[in-house]
């Protein structure tokens, strides 16, 4: 093939002649130019065909360069137009040339590979050669020799037998592949060759090759298969076993696997065409090649822009209304620092990180989940159920060996990306203090179970955490409203508060943008009751905005109301949501809340036995009111007496005042007894009834209300004594 007048793979063909060089790359679409009826059956056959594709390659190599000693070429394919996605993959892809993309999230250490054995019979000393071996040690099944039969006495010539390098990763489901709700679908990749020890757990690549069936040497190693196969050789007496060891278990059970067999390997991103472009040593003329006309002419007018920062800070977020501080803070994560290396060798990394506190309902998880959507590697977890070793690495043991390997982390499947963890302070101290080194050094250290390895996390960390208690308290710091550490907090380069704050405008400008949004979606809503939504809204906001409890009605209260009036609309057939839809959700909502507010204190109910304390020796003021308290009641009817009682706050407040008042006196009284060594008795009921009636007299005008005061604050004396 030519281009240009040139041969394109003759200088490629002649540097196979180096031991480190046994593989020769082409482009697919040079194939394809060449011979269509080629490419077809290559794409079509390329199991079957490979073993002659390879062998014309070493007779190529042999006739353009001076190869003396026999020597194994193998061809790989770049650019194969078929790309299939791993959910994708099914029995009638194997065997055909196909491209697929993932994440590698484990890799096994590199082992010796026997592709084609050369044998010696141990009866006749027959030499066998190109025994070629799929995956699992195959003797042969005969001695070529006429006169011999030996059928399963040979030995290995391992001199004269035919190893390559071999290693086994296993790749992942990228995020924008996976459909919402999916579990990731994994397979399991083997490379051969200079392929091997070019990928690193974390990256994305792109692998050119075909789907096989392996043997499951797990599965065949298994007690119960061993014992099944005793058992069959027993009743049979030794007879008919031609066949022994894996080679028979393999045939007996059907303990065989999917994996993808590789001959390429390309590392992928999103950005720049799709090849990966290494930010640290790129120049502006490389990455204008790398872009077309447009796309840079594009980018070149948007840096004009005088309102750039702005623009792409509300294009990022437009689903999320206020928050511009945040939303620029987390726009200048995204594009990030520049990391340095000093002179001394020290890495300064280049990343930001970035967290979020604030109150419930202020769209922190919103803003992770937005940037999760809009990078292309990005990971989202939770701490509550992330673990260190699934924040970091793991380290695991092979199924098919006594080796352990690293099974990579949320951190490095995200390095040159960013970790999205929410519920940040519900993680566990452990669990904290094991990212520490990734969020400054951005390296992992793991020395366990005899593995010791640094492996890259260079990755941004956005949390969300939300403050002690429920919400934030304005009279405390930030690190007493947290429950971070002072060492992780250090390592945040930007802290956002979001206090959910009741302002009737900003209320009202959130609830028109999400209705907007559920609109955007589905056409149900007429304008009438998308605005009596929001005056609902509004109204039950105001009702509980100056709460100072941790329940308060937040956005997500909006979000029921819309859901209670989509279901009300759905219960009677209706294509629109009304204003009908909406009363009766919000009169339902509305009930649902009354629950939880406390109801008021009857003070009627408290035992009448009980109301009968004594009362000796009682002040001058406190016996003219009972005479006159006995006096009103003999002339008032029963049936006319006003019901006692008042709301749950009153009677907190005169509780508290109460308490305090006799706190008081009993510190004066112990300070008298240490002073003079006379001992005091307590506080009546009758003093603490006349000290606050002395501290209302100047509301009371006249002797009814005075009565009535009274009578009320010795009902709340004996509730709080008896209750």
């Amino acid at each position: 093939f030519k281009e240009h007048g040139i041969v394109k793979y003759l200088k490629p063909a002649k540097e196979l002649i180096s031991p480190e060089q046994s593989t020769l790359e082409v482009t697919f679409d040079d194939v394809d130019e060449y011979n269509q009826v080629l490419s077809t059956t290559i794409v079509e056959e390329y199991y079957r065909v490979y073993s002659y594709l390879c062998q014309a390659v070493s007779n190529y190599v042999k006739d353009v360069a001076d190869l003396r000693k026999e020597k194994e070429c193998y061809v790989s394919f770049v650019e194969v137009p078929t790309r299939q996605k791993l959910r994708e993959l099914n029995a009638s892809k194997f065997g055909t040339l196909i491209r697929i993309s993932g994440q590698v999230i484990r890799t096994h250490p590199v082992h010796p590979e026997l592709v084609l054995g050369t044998f010696i019979c141990m009866d006749c000393n027959a030499v066998i050669k190109h025994v070629e071996q799929q995956f699992k040690f195959s003797n042969p099944t005969i001695c070529h020799n006429p006169v011999c039969s030996n059928r399963r006495r040979f030995l290995l010539d391992v001199d004269n037998s035919v190893f390559i390098d071999f290693q086994k990763i296993r790749i992942q489901e990228t995020q924008a592949e996976l459909p919402r709700g999916c579990i990731p679908r994994s397979l399991e990749v083997i490379l051969r060759a200079e392929a091997v020890e070019t990928i690193q757990a974390g990256d994305r690549y792109d692998f050119t090759g075909t789907m096989i069936v392996v043997p499951d040497v797990a599965v065949l190693s298994l007690g119960g298969v061993k014992a099944d196969l005793k058992t069959s050789r027993r009743r049979q007496g030794d007879q008919g076993e031609g066949i022994t060891g894996l080679k028979a278990l393999g045939t007996r059970e059907l303990t065989y696997k999917t994996a993808f067999l590789a001959c390429s390997v390309t590392p992928t991103t999103f950005r720049f065409g799709g090849t990966e472009t290494n930010m640290e040593e790129i120049s502006q003329e490389m990455m204008k090649k790398r872009m077309s006309e447009a796309e840079w002419n594009r980018i070149y007018e948007m840096s004009r822009d005088k309102n750039l920062y702005q623009n792409l800070v509300n294009s990022l977020f437009s689903a999320i209304h206020g928050n511009d501080e945040v939303k620029k803070g987390i726009t200048l994560m995204l594009f990030g620092g520049v990391p340095k290396t000093t002179l001394e060798g020290t890495s300064l990394r280049g990343d930001i990180n970035c967290c979020l506190v604030g109150d419930p309902s202020t769209a922190k998880s919103q803003f992770l989940k937005s940037v999760a959507d809009i990078t292309p590697r990005s990971i989202y977890t939770s701490g509550k159920a992330s673990s260190a070793a699934g924040l970091t690495a793991a380290v695991v043991r092979d199924e098919e060996s006594p080796d352990f390997v690293i099974e990579a982390g949320a951190l490095m499947l995200a390095d040159q990306g960013i970790c999205c963890i929410d519920e940040f302070d519900k993680m566990d101290i452990r669990d904290q203090v094991a990212i520490h080194e990734a969020m400054e050094q951005q390296t992992i250290s793991l020395a366990k179970a005899g593995v010791r390895a640094t492996l890259n996390a260079r990755t941004s960390i956005l949390a969300a955490a939300n403050p002690v208690g429920g919400r934030y308290d304005r009279k405390k710091s930030l690190q007493q409203n947290v429950q971070l550490t002072a060492p992780i907090m250090s390592r945040f380069d930007l802290f956002f508060v979001i206090v959910d704050e009741c302002n009737e405008i900003v209320d009202n400008a959130i609830a028109k943008r999400i209705i907007d949004l559920h609109c955007d979606n589905w056409q149900g809503f007429d304008t009438e009751a998308a605005d009596f939504l929001v005056d609902s809204y509004t109204t039950l906001r105001q009702r509980t905005g100056s709460s100072s409890g941790k329940w308060r009605v937040t956005v997500r209260k909006l979000e029921s109301l819309i859901r209670l009036s989509e279901a009300m609309a759905k219960l009677e057939c209706s294509d629109e949501v009304t204003i009908k839809h909406v009363t009766e959700a919000k009169r339902l909502l509305s009930k649902s809340i009354v629950t939880v507010e406390q109801p008021d204190i009857d003070l009627e109910r408290a035992d009448d036995d009980r109301m009968d304390v004594d009362m000796d020796e009682a002040p001058p003021l406190m016996e003219a009111l009972n005479a006159l308290d006995h006096d009103m009641e003999a002339e008032t009817p029963i049936q006319h007496k006003k019901k006692l009682t008042m709301s749950f706050e009153e009677y907190k407040n005169l509780s508290n005042m109460l308490v305090l008042y006799m706190r008081n006196e009993e510190t004066r009284a112990e300070s008298e007894t240490d002073a003079m060594g006379d001992t005091k008795g307590g506080l009546k009921k009758s003093e603490l009834v006349a000290w606050y009636l002395d501290q209302i007299q100047d509301q009371i005008d006249s002797e009814e209300e005075l009565l009535e005061r009274k009578n009320f604050i010795e009902k709340i004396i004996d509730r709080l004594t008896y209750h």
